[in-house]
């Protein structure tokens, strides 16, 4: 853990909301889509790897993410220039990739420190309880946080049942995606939308309609659902405890995550105009430093301060943040291209692409905006998709929560609620899959998961579309 700490507290020294200075920066204009592949080779690998070489893919995710970057870097280096090329890594490093994972890590350190234990029985009221606690916890502790503190005491809650498979499903849909998406800590593509300027409150006040919605009705479903089933199962119900005790261990770690709120709040508010230069032309901004290091401070004092065998009854390892960090680098690099070819607008090769989201008017199509980011969000992880919509839209934050208040509102809720859609539409995702496999549960398969996800969630999405992006 104190290698870990230390590495990040050097790395944090990059980390923040980025200020490009006279920096030379990639031409989008001049950029054809080939420069995308190894963006698409990512995506594909995480992907595909995972069904039809698991064993490899375990060993190996590391390797193929820094493959990927690689086949990008050493060919822009070549091509644009060593200068160029270091302007644009230092600059994605700086604005997006180490607040993101140092947002991730102390979520992901903090939460694990808390347990919840007892003699829960997995009946429909207590399941859709606790989804329903999850889904708003996921937007304090986020996806990531809320899905570790709550999928093993459900899982110990319906161990004893013959069709529990339903449960975990939900809890994808509701805690480790829909739930995210009243704050930026909810899910990555909020934060980032957090960096790039869009207001901590806008997310809130803007999201709650349509992520409430979408929860109802989930909810109500799971309920009528879960219902059927546990009639089904009156042999089973005698092996379920009459009275229950629940009990939380690790209780101070709350004070820690209020503590990652505070600091993400506190980089947002204050200002004081006072950036550290870190090279080519990019610069560290005194509060997001200060957030940076706040928040590895916080994830420290967890693990010095939690009962080691809290963790131990958790299961808690290193192994998910770990492929986290391995892979959302890869992706961060290697959709350097990709973003530089949105900037270029009209005179970038993909064009196309704004055509589709844009009427012959000029204005922003929003139901398109939300379908076009929710459908590659759903296999493309939803974070950097958000960012490529948000910078399609024209990257203006301002402008963003104002006058295209609705087109903001669809890449939102388009990028969190569709990365419900597949197991790798969003990083909590395949760790809850991982989770349940560990403990006997017979997860459905990638395209079992998205029949589930058709079945249910399409049919939502076409509602929320009517109600909100007509």
């Amino acid at each position: 853990m104190k290698r870990i700490v230390c590495a990040a507290l050097l790395t944090a020294a990059l980390s923040g909301h980025a200020l490009a200075a006279e920096g030379a920066h990639l031409d989008g204009a001049t950029m054809s889509l080939l420069w995308a592949l190894p963006f698409v080779g990512m995506l594909l690998s995480i992907a595909l790897f995972p069904l039809f070489a698991q064993h490899f893919w375990e060993h190996n995710f590391g390797k193929v993410s820094a493959f990927w970057a690689v086949v990008f870097l050493i060919p822009c280096a070549i091509l644009f220039g060593l200068p160029v090329t270091a302007t644009e890594l230092v600059h994605t490093a700086a604005l997006e990739y180490l607040p993101f994972i140092i947002l991730l890590f102390a979520l992901f350190v903090v939460s694990g420190g808390i347990r919840v234990a007892g003699n829960l029985a997995g009946n429909p009221a207590t399941n859709t309880s606790i989804l329903a606690i999850g889904t708003f916890a996921a937007s304090v502790v986020g996806t990531t946080g809320a899905s570790m503190l709550l999928i093993r005491p459900l899982i110990v809650a319906n161990k004893n049942r013959d069709r529990n498979v339903h449960v975990f499903v939900f809890f994808i849909f509701l805690v480790a995606n829909i739930g995210g998406s009243l704050t930026p800590l909810g899910d990555p593509p909020l934060f980032l939308g957090f960096l790039k300027g869009v207001d901590f409150l806008w997310t809130l006040n803007a999201m709650f309609p349509p992520m409430a919605v979408s929860a109802v009705i989930l909810l109500a479903l799971f309920f009528a659902i879960d219902s059927y089933y546990w009639r089904q199962e009156r042999h089973r119900r005698a092996a379920h405890p009459a009275e229950r005790e629940i009990r939380i261990e690790g209780l101070h770690n709350v004070l820690y995550l209020a503590g990652i709120v505070g600091a993400v709040l506190f980089s947002g508010i204050w200002k004081p105009g006072i950036s550290i230069p870190v090279g080519f032309g990019n610069a560290v901004p005194l509060e997001g430093l200060i957030r940076d290091v706040v928040l590895l401070a916080l994830a420290y004092l967890s693990w010095r301060t939690t009962r080691r065998n809290i963790r131990i009854e958790n299961a808690f390892t290193w192994a998910p943040i770990q492929e986290v960090a391995f892979l959302f680098a890869g992706i961060f690099i290697t959709i350097i291209p990709a973003l530089a070819i949105l900037r270029a607008g009209k005179d970038g090769h993909l064009a196309p692409l704004l055509a589709f989201v844009t009427a012959a008017d000029g204005q922003p199509i929003n139901a398109a905006y939300f379908w076009l980011t929710g459908a590659l969000s759903s296999f493309l992880d939803n974070a950097p998709t958000y960012l490529v919509f948000f910078n399609l839209a024209g990257g203006d934050a301002q402008a963003l929560m104002g006058p295209l208040f609705k087109t903001l509102l669809a890449i939102s809720a388009g990028a969190v609620f569709m990365g419900a859609n597949t197991y790798i539409g969003n990083a909590p995702n395949f760790m809850v899959k991982s989770i349940c496999e560990e403990r006997g549960i017979k997860m459905p398969s990638f395209f079992g998961y998205m029949a589930w996800s058709g079945a249910i969630l399409l049919p939502l999405f076409v509602l929320i579309t009517v109600i909100f992006f007509r």
